[in-house]
């Protein structure tokens, strides 16, 4: 399968390329993104095929459809990281919260957040193209704090690879924080800015595009790539898990095969919920899917207006950060899917040189045809972590409690509704710990032992372990000054 590129080709580009150079070089023309020039049609017979099947080889018989340039035993050696998540047999549990809501939960590994199911299998496949292609590769990485750790995670100490990660300095919780700076591989270089994640997300683009950074890097015989969601090494990933959660529904009697069910996504740069709508059109049976977002409500206004207005907007900070986003990069190749490269480079054109674009009716209607939207307030999140916990007995991040809001507002109550879970409760305690009691904990370790005493749960030792490790990374430095960091790492 090659890949085309969302903004249309700008002659200096290839009209299409394969899988390994949309992940070794995720840029396309214009400053657009790759997508796959077709996908592949698997429909019902594929479900059923798989409704006994491990993750691993569910994972490994949809890549397969995408007929990728990656020899096989490098995907075996990918797909094998999934056998150290909590649970080797299913390292993605669906759980039952609610009448007719489903909790998929995609923290099981190492970072205990979802990235973790595209990061892990993503570094191997990078790292090994890289080995195989003798070339040496600086792996850029903008995180509002789950994508670093899960990045530096994979890429550390592997050969041909060298990481430099950007992350806003107050902008993740001190768990996250931890997880980047008490990395000590050689091969990796974490950097706070004095910003948001949006600078952070803007410089990576900036440096993709930058033919004078890539000269830069060549002299050093470096060439550069992503591990944001700009890269569609790590989509190919995040499409497996939303035909394995609806799997596990039709598994555990909540629907028959070919039943319907919504999609909730708590929605930051739009990457889950992307990999959703391409399962739905690779034949997943979906109603809708529901973007959930929280004071950061971009998105909701996309979705219920038609406009993305960034005029008069700013980043606020939220108790769900990692959704504290206002540039959503996928959302460029769901406007490709539906409208074509034309209109989207028109758009995307709009929104660089003008921070606003407006869909036009009937563009607002095929939109609405796929997403329905509502944004949920910290307070409101709080809320319903308690509730759901007192009530349910089900303890939940404040991201995924975004989801309970518009379960309640978007939902058919009697269509079945898998909502995705993000992060486990350790990576954001604080929260958390005031919603259960009430406390205001200044530091992620005490919150911690307060919800470990009331929730009766114990703080898995990749947590604990953290607060007693070496601060390595200790870079911190106005955003303009990136690219001359980035340098002197090499």
């Amino acid at each position: 399968m090659n890949f085309i590129q969302t903004r249309g080709n700008d002659a200096n580009k290839a009209q299409s390329v394969t899988f390994s150079q949309a992940i070794l070089a995720p840029i396309a023309s214009f400053g657009g993104l790759y997508v796959p020039q077709e996908l592949p049609d698997l429909g019902e017979a594929f479900l059923q095929k798989h409704l006994n099947s491990s993750y691993k080889t569910l994972a490994a018989d949809m890549l397969a459809r995408f007929e990728i340039d990656i020899a096989q035993e490098v995907i075996d050696e990918a797909l094998d990281l999934y056998d150290a998540f909590d649970d080797a047999s299913n390292p993605v549990p669906v759980v039952k919260v609610k009448e007719n809501l489903y909790v998929s939960e995609l923290y099981h590994g190492p970072t205990r957040a979802f990235k973790d199911m595209a990061l892990q299998p993503f570094g191997v496949v990078l790292s090994s193209i890289a080995q195989q292609r003798k070339e040496n590769y600086l792996i850029l990485a903008a995180t509002s704090g789950d994508t670093g750790p899960a990045a530096l995670e994979t890429f550390k100490n592997r050969e041909n690879v060298q990481v430099a990660c950007l992350y806003p300095d107050g902008g993740t919780s001190d768990v996250q924080r931890l997880q980047m700076v008490t990395e000590d591989a050689k091969n990796l270089k974490v950097i706070g800015i004095h910003g948001v994640f949006d600078d952070a997300q803007n410089a990576l683009k900036r440096l993709l595009a930058s033919e004078e950074f890539q000269s830069a890097l060549k002299e050093k015989n470096v060439s550069l790539s992503a591990a944001n969601s700009v890269n569609f090494g790590r989509i190919i990933f995040q499409i497996i898990y939303h035909i394995h959660s609806y799997l596990e529904l039709v598994r555990q009697n909540a629907i028959s095969l070919g039943e319907k069910v919504y999609l909730n996504v708590p929605s930051g740069n739009f990457g889950n919920a992307l990999g959703g709508y391409y399962a739905w059109k690779m034949g997943l049976p979906v109603e809708k899917i529901i973007i959930s977002s929280n004071e950061n409500n971009i998105l909701t206004k996309l979705i219920k207006t038609g406009k993305y207005d960034l005029r008069d907007n700013a980043v606020v900070g939220t108790t769900s950060p990692a959704m504290d986003i206002l540039k959503s990069s996928n959302v460029e190749r769901i406007l490709f899917d539906l409208f074509g490269d034309v209109r989207t480079k028109e758009l995307m054109q709009s929104l660089e040189e003008n921070n606003f674009y407006e869909l036009n009716a009937e563009e607002l209607t095929q939109l609405q045809e796929k997403f329905d939207a509502d944004f949920c307030t910290g307070a409101e999140g709080k809320a319903y972590i308690k509730a759901t916990f007192e009530n349910d007995a089900y303890l939940m991040d404040p991201h995924t409690a975004t989801c309970m809001k518009s379960f309640e507002t978007c939902s058919n109550p009697a269509i079945k509704t898998i909502a995705y879970s993000t992060a486990e409760w350790t990576k954001f305690s604080p929260v958390i710990a005031n919603a259960l009691t009430g406390e205001k904990d200044a530091h992620d370790i005490d919150a911690l032992k307060s919800i470990s005493a009331v929730a009766n749960l114990e703080i898995p030792s990749m947590i604990q372990g953290l607060f007693d490790k070496e601060v390595t990374q200790k870079t911190i430095i106005e955003k303009e000054k990136i690219e001359q960091e980035i340098l002197k790492f090499l």
